[in-house]
């Protein structure tokens, strides 16, 4: 509590709320108007929650907690940590962006639009924030909604209804195994307890990580946990759902999706600590997973000749170093991952809106259509080969820190692994540049192009928002690190695993005043 107001309810439930006034504006400029003055309304809030976090604490703060299903023992129980803190800041900032770059490129049913990527804003945040997995499994079943008619109905290919059917499917799938993972823990509290169900059973987060479980009941809940969340991630081979809604799907959607990485926070949330010891029996092979998801995901990249695609198989690889990050379960590794999660809200995100804004002036993104771009969009071009070195991981930048980071964990765990994932990097930009050469250096081909209009003053103002932060975290960034160190050594120590109890030299240098 801040001043006594609940402010993760406020979070969760500005956007619900305002997307329900929303379907009764009727001008679709006003209901663009609400939508934007809404989100900055949720944007300035999620900052408030931010600035007033502790990060000198590893406890869960602004913690509410109000009997909701009494009879099961399940309980409206939000509230964050160290680890979770910054991600409705992050989803917040995003749904400002998308709100912005989808200005003028929804000209249909707007009022609708609008309220579902706000109503998808408050699902998000809840994910974040519920410390009752109940609670948690309810907001990531909801966010299924939106996601679902925004791709149908919005969707910029003429196969987004099939595409938006094989997502939801995946993600129903991928449903059952969270929720029977939190069913079984429940149950395991009853019986550590030995306590008669259902007085015996807890969704709590907190109870739960203190509640023992055998081998055989540990293993089955971080492999039902690993396979839905895996799927979210998405790990190969669940990944063939992203590139679909990358193509047919929103710009401004598919911005979210690849942005917000729901189900790596899912995995550090929930899978890892409530299983430790079958996540430690595990690591090697979602090391692996891990592995291929770099590899696969670059080498597809490379074949790729439309820049959607190409981004989401980037994505999937950029993931997957993420997943390895985490799978190594020390200090350093672990910074870096939830590091890297808070980048691809600004660089995923930022390119993708990119994309966004050439599929709104050119109809498409394919490489075939574009070339010499730089000449009549040097603003969209220069903001693009920023985002792109960003995503390599170029000094300067937040990717630099983060994937830093992540390869010094990798490396105190196995250093000949941190040097052959090196490879990826290799290869990241490899395809990166490629596109960049042929589509923006390139020799212009359609007529089309040389008519194209540079950004317009807001989506200046978006991109060189985003442009900012990008830079800052790349060269200060200490404050974030900071706001997660605590919470990472307290998740470290919890599941057991690690090599330093220490942060290295280069992230106590980065803490250092």
């Amino acid at each position: 509590m801040v001043t006594g107001l609940p402010l993760i309810s406020l979070l969760i439930a500005l956007p619900c709320v305002s997307a329900a006034a929303l379907l009764l504006v009727r001008e679709p400029h006003a209901a663009r108007v609400w939508a934007l003055v809404a989100a900055l309304c949720e944007l300035l809030l999620a900052g408030l929650v931010l600035f007033s976090f502790d990060g000198h604490s590893d406890k869960f703060q602004f913690v509410e907690q109000h009997a909701w299903i009494p009879s099961l023992q399940i309980d409206y129980l939000v509230g964050l940590d160290g680890l979770s803190v910054l991600f409705p800041a992050c989803t917040a900032l995003l749904t400002v962006a998308v709100i912005v770059g989808s200005w003028s490129g929804v000209s249909s049913m707007a009022r609708l639009y609008f309220a579902l990527i706000l109503m998808l804003e408050g699902m998000t945040i809840g994910i974040f924030s519920a410390l009752d997995t109940a609670l948690f499994f309810l907001f990531w079943e909801l966010s299924l909604v939106p996601i679902y008619f925004l791709v149908s109905l919005w969707g910029s290919g003429p196969r987004r209804r099939f595409v938006a059917t094989q997502y939801a499917l995946y993600m129903l799938i991928g449903g059952i195994p969270i929720l029977f993972a939190c069913i079984i823990l429940a149950l395991q509290h009853a019986t550590s307890d030995d306590l008669p169900i259902p007085a015996g059973l807890t969704f709590n987060y907190l109870s739960l990580l203190s509640t023992p479980a055998d081998t055989v009941t540990q293993t089955l809940v971080f492999v039902l946990f690993l396979l839905g969340f895996g799927i979210k991630i998405p790990l190969v081979p669940f990944h063939s759902w992203l590139p679909g809604i990358a193509m047919e799907g929103p710009a401004g959607l598919t911005a979210l999706i690849t942005g917000i990485k729901v189900g790596a926070y899912g995995l550090l949330r929930l899978g890892i600590p409530l299983a430790p010891e079958a996540a430690l029996h595990f690591a090697p092979w979602l090391t692996g997973l891990g592995i291929v998801g770099v590899f696969y995901g670059a080498l597809l990249a490379l074949r790729q000749h439309n820049l959607r695609t190409l981004l989401a198989y980037a994505s999937i690889s950029h993931v997957g170093l993420v997943v390895v990050a985490i799978s190594i379960m020390n200090l350093n590794g672990l910074q870096g991952a939830v590091f890297q999660l808070v980048n691809f809200s600004l660089v995923s995100g930022g390119l993708f809106l990119i994309a966004g804004c050439l599929q709104q002036r050119l109809g498409s993104t394919d490489r075939v259509h574009l070339g010499g771009l730089a000449g009549p969009l040097p603003l969209l071009t220069g903001f693009a080969f920023l985002f792109l070195v960003a995503g390599i991981g170029i000094p300067g930048t937040n990717g630099f820190i983060a994937e830093w980071l992540m390869l010094l964990g990798i490396f105190e765990h196995h250093g000949g692994l941190s040097l052959a994932l090196l490879i990826g990097t290799v290869l990241s930009a490899t395809y990166s540049f490629g596109f960049f050469r042929v589509a923006f250096l390139g020799p212009g081909i359609r007529p089309g192009v040389r008519q194209a209009q540079d950004l317009r003053p807001r989506e200046l103002l978006l991109f060189a928002g985003l442009a900012v932060l990008i830079i800052w975290l790349g060269v200060y960034p200490r404050p974030l690190i900071a706001t997660l160190d605590a919470a990472a050594a307290t998740w470290v120590k919890q599941v057991g695993g690690g090599l330093l109890e220490q942060p290295s030299q280069f992230a106590s240098a980065v803490l250092d005043d």
